[in-house]
């Protein structure tokens, strides 16, 4: 079936369109772009793809000339017998160069491999990209959601202990009894647990943000609409396989493992080198009854050809492992796919179903408090119980945390809907091309590189530390739950 793609104009326009938010304000773009830049995460796997680009020189290098130069200096402090021949000192200096002609095919095919791994780890780097993006979005969400929640647990606290007192009041003159007493008290006692669990989970949510965002949570506001989503399974399904950076990762990956096989057949074939060598010979004058130096040189040139005829069985078994290796990736790329499937199947369903709550939840708030009123109303003229009262407040608290949860879920599906898709980019949420970290661009620039000494600088902390950062609480301002 076609694919229907969205441009990233659209996305960056859904995503930037809280425009006129508070000066300390946070939004959903400026978290992710956040990450992008200071995630240690993200930073790390970028150097551990910068090493992985260094591979295709190191291949390279066996298909270079090698040069060496070496000396010697030897001082003959004593010798029995004497011999007046003999000089006291010498110096050898040989300078040798070796260039491969032919290595069975080796090299050729180390380089080839090289590049398809180097290929599979830009690949594996955007993974790791969606995977942090995917977990910062739910971060975000849970502290939404945490934040919610903790305002209606207060408020369902609030409103219990004015039932209680109304209930004392009541049970002072008569009107009710013990029992009515003891339920509003019991349904109290739960209320504040689960405000201090809530708490406790804000503040949880709270941390977590701040370990991948690299700073406090401050206002955040509720997040933009995702558009480019998929109209059923199997389109969602077509455009991961055609984009997850997983499955293509293992796909490269496995390609480079018949480079290998050929590699390790290479073992067996003849190899062919040139040579040339200078040497230069002095002892300094140093022989007795000679004056003048013995100053000898000479320079060799010529070809080697080495045929490998028995090596123990070990080439055999380096190409059986190579193959095995092979067999490995083969079925690695089997299982990679059926995961991004099931993923992207199941991520779906989980962002259908939260709507689907979500609209459920809306009526059951409208109702439960429409129900409220009802039994309070009833309560008045003596046809509901306290325990209808505290009841119909349960099942509104219940249906307002449901409603938000619900909220929390099907972002956070669709978010990872769209990851799994491969449909989510850096640029999408604010970073200019300019900021954008093209992993590609820094194996052009070392990919031509032979010189010995061509160092790297020094390296240093990129991620900022977060010990500075504030232990966080449960406050939570009006502006947090607006």
């Amino acid at each position: 079936m076609p694919i229907r793609r969205t441009t990233p104009l659209a996305i960056i326009a859904a995503l930037l369109g809280a425009s006129a938010l508070p000066a300390q304000a946070e939004t959903l773009q400026e978290a992710l772009a956040a990450a992008y830049r200071d995630n240690p995460t993200l930073t790390a796997a970028r150097a551990g793809q910068r090493a992985t680009d260094e591979s295709f020189n190191i291949q390279k290098a066996a298909g270079l000339p090698d040069v060496g130069l070496s000396s010697t200096y030897n001082e003959f402090a004593h010798g029995r017998p004497i011999n007046p021949l003999s000089p006291s000192r010498s110096l050898t200096t040989l300078l040798s160069v070796d260039v491969p002609v032919y290595s069975g095919g080796r090299v050729r095919n180390a380089v080839a491999g090289a590049r398809e791994r180097i290929e599979a780890g830009q690949f594996d780097l955007r993974a790791t990209e969606l995977s942090v993006f995917s977990q910062v979005v739910a971060a975000y969400m849970d502290v939404i959601r945490a934040q919610s929640v903790v305002e209606l647990s207060r408020n369902n606290v609030q409103v219990l202990e004015v039932n209680l007192r109304a209930t004392n009041n009541r049970f002072q003159v008569g009107d009710l009894t013990r029992t009515d007493v003891a339920q509003s008290e019991s349904r109290l006692s739960l209320a504040r647990a689960d405000m201090q669990t809530a708490e406790a989970s804000l503040i949880e949510a709270r941390e977590r943000y701040i370990q991948l965002v690299g700073r406090e949570p401050v206002d955040l506001q509720p997040p933009p609409p995702l558009p480019g989503l998929p109209t059923n399974p199997d389109e969602a399904v077509d455009i991961a396989l055609a984009e997850n950076p997983d499955l293509a990762a293992a796909r490269n990956f496995r390609e480079s493992t018949d480079y290998d096989v050929r590699v390790a057949k290479g073992q067996r074939l003849p190899t062919i080198s040139a040579f040339a060598s200078g040497q230069h010979y002095t002892d300094f004058a140093s022989r007795d009854g000679f004056a003048n130096a013995d100053d000898s040189g000479s320079v060799i040139v010529g070809a080697r050809l080495t045929l490998p005829l028995y090596q123990g069985g070990r080439p055999g078994a380096q190409v059986r492992q190579s193959q095995a290796y092979q067999q490995q990736a083969i079925e690695t790329e089997t299982a990679v796919e059926r995961s991004v499937i099931a993923q992207t199947r199941s991520l779906y369903s989980s962002w259908q179903a939260s709507n689907e709550v979500i609209a459920s939840s809306r009526v059951a708030v409208d109702a439960s408090s429409l129900s409220l009123r009802g039994v309070r109303a009833e309560n008045s003229v003596g046809t509901r119980t306290i325990l209808d009262i505290l009841n119909a407040e349960q099942e509104s608290f219940i249906a307002r945390v449901q409603l938000v949860t619900a909220e929390r879920n099907a972002y956070v599906a669709a978010f990872s809907l769209l990851a799994a898709m491969g449909r989510i980019s850096p640029a999408d949420f604010g970073i200019t091309p300019e900021q954008v970290i093209d992993p590609s661009d820094n194996f052009e620039r070392v990919k031509g590189k032979w010189f010995d000494w061509d160092d790297d600088a020094t390296p240093a902390p990129i991620s900022s530390r977060t010990v500075d950062s504030a232990a966080q609480n449960a406050t939570v301002k009006a502006s947090d739950t607006n």
